[in-house]
């Protein structure tokens, strides 16, 4: 087995981490990131996007020529990566000797670590996985917000570890489909990506907090805003987009919400 090591830090040190780690040409469009991979080691891709530092978007699409385990160095910002996996199996344990939980397809999952323990992701030989990454800092200046607050306080435990695998989930598949549909450039591709990836955030929450059919009032502001914005740069009908969000605003419009911690099971 291929063991890779993988210092934390920002978006160009990860994407030379992993090009250093895979070989492979990588190419930067504004705060796009695409390393294109074919070693002796995978061959395939892996992409990413940076929105400051709110929010960071990963997509892996590879196979692997032997077996592999990556080894991820704990992030002083502690982010919450939310992950959902396309095609294949990802095992993923906190050290190298903690329990291994598999990620499998059509499958969302929850994890944080704010531990000095590594991530540690395991991937078999010569079958094709993809999976996607969405990470949000809980522990940063820009993280100072309500939703912001309401993930740190159900994700990232006293014990410095959680991990939670949901079950299929066709709504976030739906949506990440949505994302790789997205044919436009420049600012308009940005923001299109940032509302359907907040969108994703949304449910993923909901799923894994009490029910996935109720929507949060601010990330249906935070949508209706962005739509706003996009309609400006762009000469689209985005009435097709607009209407979901109106609809869902208008139902909850006299509703507070409020994200409650459940009875969580902390990974070992």
């Amino acid at each position: 087995m291929k063991k890779l090591y993988i210092n934390t830090g920002g978006f160009d040190a990860v994407f030379n981490n992993l090009k250093d780690s895979f070989g492979g040409d990588l190419q930067i469009t504004a705060n796009e990131y695409i390393l294109k991979i074919k070693s002796k080691w995978a061959s395939g891709s892996i992409s990413g996007v940076r929105f400051e530092k709110e929010m960071t978007y990963l997509n892996f699409d590879l196979t692997f020529n032997q077996d592999v385990s990556l080894s991820i160095e704990s992030h002083p910002m502690a982010p919450v990566f939310f992950a959902y996996c396309e095609k294949g199996n990802v095992l993923h344990s906190f050290g190298a000797n903690g329990e291994i939980k598999s990620l499998k397809k059509d499958q969302s999952g929850i994890m944080s670590n704010s531990s000095a323990i590594n991530s540690v992701l395991y991937f078999e030989s010569h079958k094709q996985i993809q999976f996607s990454l969405i990470g949000m800092p809980t522990n940063s200046d820009n993280s100072k917000s309500d939703f912001a607050d309401q993930v740190r306080t159900i994700f990232v435990p006293n014990s410095g570890n959680y991990i939670y695998i949901g079950a299929e989930n066709q709504k976030i598949g739906n949506k990440f489909k949505e994302l790789k549909a997205i044919p436009q450039q420049g600012t308009v591709r940005y923001l299109l990506m940032k509302s359907i990836l907040r969108e994703v955030l949304e449910l993923e929450i909901a799923q894994h907090s009490y029910n996935y059919l109720t929507p949060f009032v601010p990330i249906l502001n935070f949508a209706a805003k962005q739509l706003s914005e996009i309609k400006k740069l762009s000469s689209l009908n985005l009435s097709a987009i607009a209407a979901p969000v109106v609809f869902l605003k208008r139902n909850l419009q006299s509703k507070t919400l409020a994200l409650k911690p459940y009875n969580q099971k902390l990974a070992s």
